[in-house]
């Protein structure tokens, strides 16, 4: 069979050049298809060769493989998150708590993650989840009840997340973070720490109760003792003002009397008669030649 054969001598030439250029344009699909492929920004990839790893960890964008021959995987290379069940452990004196935690990691070199783990993130999540199992069990060994609930969290966190990462890099795992959400107590621990939290909360309640009691004793007996000084003073000085009054005017009324020495007894008699006799039923018995009566009797 000749080319005259299938293409007739009134074959146009246009129809040769439409043939080469869709030979061309399946060739490039060709190699499009199944000689190139893509990774996008939230991937990462790894490429075999008969099963065997060629290259991994590659970055976003285009790259050429060998139909065939290779093929390749890719994997979530974005943050991922480890959220187990909460787990109990043992404090050092020997007390349960329940620990409920949390881990964020991503994929650090693909082909170590696959050899590890076959490229299974769920098994990943399986031995990271016994790595931070058995840190929490021997951090909360080591402290006791107080110091776990409250003072120890956040070295506990940090120790955590220092051990996950060098357990995690033989998995090709980054860890980013581990947090401990939430230490819970069972419910018959609960009972009795509540119990003894309550017994501390009165001790320090009773105890701040005497203090402001002996405070008030003090401040009162302070009080007293101020009160009673300065009614004491008041009184002296009261007294002393008093005294020097009363001396005062016995040394007027003395200078007085010695001027007018019979004026002033006359002076006192009258006084006296006004004050001796107020009212209209007053009645004094008294001797006729009294000294009460002087200046009447010299009046005859």
């Amino acid at each position: 069979m000749n080319v005259s054969t299938l293409y007739p001598k009134s074959t146009p030439k246009w129809f040769f050049s439409r043939n080469l250029w869709l030979g061309l344009a399946g060739l490039i699909a060709f190699i499009v298809l199944f000689c190139v492929f893509t990774v996008d920004e939230t991937e990462t990839a790894i490429r075999f060769r008969l099963g065997e790893i060629v290259q991994a960890n590659y970055q976003p964008g285009l790259h050429m493989k060998f139909p065939l021959i290779n093929n390749i995987r890719k994997y979530d290379a974005r943050l991922q998150s480890l959220d187990t069940e909460p787990e109990r452990f043992l404090t050092a004196e020997k007390k349960n708590v329940i620990v409920d935690s949390f881990v964020k990691w991503r994929i650090a070199d693909v082909g170590r993650f696959y050899t590890a783990v076959g490229g299974d993130p769920a098994r990943a999540n399986l031995r990271l989840d016994q790595i931070i199992k058995d840190s929490l069990r021997s951090e909360f060994s080591k402290r006791e009840l107080q110091e776990v609930v409250s003072g120890d969290r956040e070295q506990i966190m940090d120790v955590l997340s220092s051990i996950a990462r060098r357990e995690a890099e033989q998995l090709g795992i980054r860890v980013v973070d581990v947090r401990i959400k939430r230490i819970d107590l069972p419910e018959d621990v609960n009972n009795s720490v509540f119990r003894r939290m309550r017994a501390e909360r009165e001790r320090v309640a009773r105890d701040f109760r005497s203090r402001g009691a002996e405070a008030a004793e003090r401040i009162r007996a302070e009080a007293d003792r101020q009160s009673t000084v300065i009614l004491a003073e008041a009184y002296r000085d009261a007294e002393r003002l008093r005294g020097e009054g009363d001396a005062k005017a016995a040394e007027i009324y003395a200078h007085a009397y010695s001027q007018e020495p019979d004026f002033y007894a006359f002076y006192r008699s009258l006084n006296a008669y006004r004050n001796g006799f107020t009212g209209n039923n007053d009645v004094m018995v008294l001797r006729p030649d009294s000294q009460f009566f002087k200046y009447f009797n010299d009046l005859k």
